[in-house]
Order: C-alpha cells, then sequence, then structure tokens
C-alpha cells in the first residue's frame, strides 16, 4: 500500500494504513476507531466490510446499484492487467446453423453437483464449504472434476462448494452462476434446439492440467453425446 492519494509516496505496512484513518494522512472520523483495533482485528473487519458490501450490492434499490457499480469498478481495475494464463489467440469455430437447431450444455466453473452425486474432493465425503476454503491451496494443484447436472434438475436438488469465491449468492438463487432455469426456458421456447443438461467444477483447479489434459477429455465427452454447441460461464 501508498500513502493516501500519492503514487509516489513509500509503501505502508498495514499497522500504517488502519493508522491513518486517526488524525494521520487519511483523516476520517468514520474510520478512526481501526487505529484503536489490533492487525487481526482490523482485518476482520474488512473482510466483513467487504462482505456486508457484495450482499448489499445484490438488491434492486438505487444505493445497492451503486454499490454493485463501485465494487464492479474496482474489480476492472484489478483485472485489467494481464493474467498469469494468458492466450493471443483460442479455438473458435462458427455456427453454421441458428440455436434453435442445435444441442446445447452448460459449463460452469461454480462448483454444482447435484444432491446425492458429490464429487468428494480428495476423497472427503460431506466435505463442507469452510473445509473447501481451508484447502483451497490443494483444489489449485489438482485436476478439477466435472459433475453433470441433467434436464429437469431443479434448485432444491442443487449443492454448491467452491473454496475460491463465497457462495452465499449461488446458495441463494443457483442462477448466478449456474443458469439452468434459463437454458430450460430457452429449450421450451425453441431458442435452443435440444437442452443436454449442465456441467460443472470447481473453477479453482490447477490450469495446465485443465488446459492440456482434462478440458480435452471432457471435450471428447460433449462430442460422444452429441453437444454441438456450448454456453461457458466462468466464476
Amino acid at each position: 500500500m501508498t500513502g493516501a492519494d500519492d503514487a509516489s509516496a513509500p509503501p505502508e505496512t498495514f499497522e500504517e494504513f488502519k493508522n491513518s484513518f486517526s488524525y494521520s494522512t487519511r483523516t476520517n472520523l468514520d474510520a478512526k476507531f481501526l487505529a484503536a483495533l489490533d492487525e487481526v482485528d482490523a482485518a476482520r473487519f474488512f473482510e466483513e466490510l467487504i462482505q456486508e458490501a457484495v450482499t448489499v450490492s445484490d438488491g434492486t434499490d438505487e444505493r445497492a446499484r451503486a454499490i454493485a457499480g463501485f465494487l464492479h469498478r474496482w474489480q476492472e481495475r484489478a483485472y485489467s492487467k494481464p493474467g498469469q494464463f494468458a492466450y493471443d489467440d483460442a479455438p473458435f469455430i462458427p455456427l453454421t446453423s441458428p440455436l434453435s437447431e442445435r444441442r446445447v450444455a452448460l459449463v460452469t466453473s461454480s462448483g454444482h453437483f447435484v444432491d446425492g452425486d458429490d464429487p468428494q474432493p480428495f476423497g472427503v465425503e460431506d466435505m463442507t464449504q469452510a473445509e473447501a476454503i481451508d484447502r483451497i491451496q490443494d483444489f489449485l494443484k489438482d485436476a478439477p472434476v466435472l459433475s453433470h447436472i441433467p434436464p429437469g434438475t431443479t434448485g432444491d436438488q442443487l449443492r454448491v462448494r467452491h473454496g475460491g469465491y463465497p457462495i452465499e449468492g449461488a446458495e441463494a438463487d443457483h442462477n448466478v452462476g449456474l443458469p439452468i432455469d434459463h437454458l430450460e426456458a430457452w429449450a421450451d421456447d425453441g431458442t435452443v434446439g435440444e437442452y443436454l443438461g449442465a456441467y460443472s467444477f470447481v473453477g479453482a483447479c490447477s490450469q495446465v492440467r485443465l488446459t492440456k489434459r482434462t478440458g480435452p477429455e471432457w471435450v471428447e465427452q460433449f462430442v460422444a453425446k452429441r453437444v454441438e454447441a456450448v454456453f461457458l460461464v466462468p466464476l
């Protein structure tokens, strides 16, 4: 971190940052209390503040939209730089017929699975979300496991586990990461020819294995099931 509003200022420690709101470089009476917290509690405050902001941003009133816009702007700023896994090109095959004539599937990295068909990461039965968060480094080193979610699956049949993002929104409405209701509706009204179901995995996984081995193996599965187009929903 650097000093308040000064890109040329020397880097700050977290201790200096939290104390700067109390009659210092960032005088702000609303945040003055931070100086009275130790680093552990101050870190917990920011963690809970971010979670509260995310929760409020899911609302529909003007203030909620403003907070959502604020979070989005800073996400854009953070992710505007090239990432570790950036590619100059990607395979792209244009459709030769409309979607209304295509057999389609949904693929998402949301970590959803059908109740009773738990992928059991690392052989652990009924792994909790807290355990998934604690083992995120293990997930990042391992190959992802694909879970099939058949057509007709309802929200109450779904479970979600993912150590890489807070799942509260996905639990409240699975369509934020697994929009199967929309695909079902498109199949009913003819927007797509046939909906073959969804596939979900934990996106916090070994990217090398995903691109070099696991991903191509999945494509072979899709081809064998005559999937002709895929909707991708990255999280």
